[in-house]
């Protein structure tokens, strides 16, 4: 078991782990716990009932967070001719054909957050399912990454888009910021994405779909979230005129 340092047992005991926190007092909590010298991410960890085991109960799909992430987002884009001048000058930080994919598959190349691919190079980019599959970054039609609106894919990807997907135990994981922001962009972000995976609940799931949801930031603890408490966060922090 991993051992940690006296700063986070410190912090570790502020937090109460019985306890279900209002999301606007966990993030509160989260920036006061903060030690390091770095700007945290505030990420959240969503423990869903569904069998993942089972195709039509697997989540997985894409959203726009209003504030963005804080961060630069690098983005290839595997296209030719027309298409991949369409990406240069949508500000792809990589884009190539035959050729990159070859730098991916022989240096294990992935120095880039997410991979859009057109249709036409999907038999070039499907070689390197090995080293972009474990990764989460291999193009797919459902979350809009093979696409021929190669301009639209970059711009919402440099924006802040962000996929979304169950791991093998149906929790979810997702970045919503940096702890540098303002309460209420991250509260913002909380929300847009908890509004997100409640309205992509599969129809076939059964029994409680929302389990748990945990809080926390780089270096921190984690908080255990109320999970009824997902929407009008920003209205109710908001102080009094």
């Amino acid at each position: 078991m991993a051992k940690h340092g006296k700063s986070y047992s410190d912090a570790r005991g502020r937090v109460d782990a019985t306890r279900e926190y209002e999301p606007q007092d966990a993030v509160r909590l989260l920036k006061e716990l903060k030690r390091s010298k770095f700007d945290e991410t505030l990420e959240v960890h969503v423990r869903t009932g569904l069998n993942v085991r089972h195709a039509d109960e697997q989540l997985r799909g894409t959203i726009a967070l209003p504030h963005g992430l804080g961060k630069e987002v690098k983005v290839a884009v595997f296209a030719q001719g027309d298409k991949a001048r369409e990406a240069e000058e949508a500000g792809a930080d990589y884009v190539g054909g035959e050729d990159l994919a070859k730098r991916v598959q022989e240096e294990n190349f992935t120095d880039f957050d997410v991979a859009i691919a057109t249709p036409d190079m999907m038999p070039v980019v499907g070689r390197l399912g090995r080293v972009l599959g474990p990764q989460g970054k291999m193009p797919n039609p459902k979350v809009g990454t093979v696409t021929m609106d190669v301009r639209r894919a970059v711009e919402e990807s440099k924006a802040g888009k962000v996929e979304y997907r169950t791991d093998r135990t149906a929790i979810v994981h997702l970045s919503v910021g940096k702890l540098s922001f303002e309460d209420n962009a991250l509260l913002e972000n909380y929300q847009a994405v908890m509004e997100e995976i409640t309205r992509a609940k599969p129809s076939s799931a059964k029994g409680k779909y929302i389990q748990t949801i945990t809080l926390t930031s780089t270096m921190g603890p984690g908080i255990k979230v109320d999970p009824t408490r997902i929407r009008n966060l920003v209205e109710e922090t908001a102080p009094a005129a």
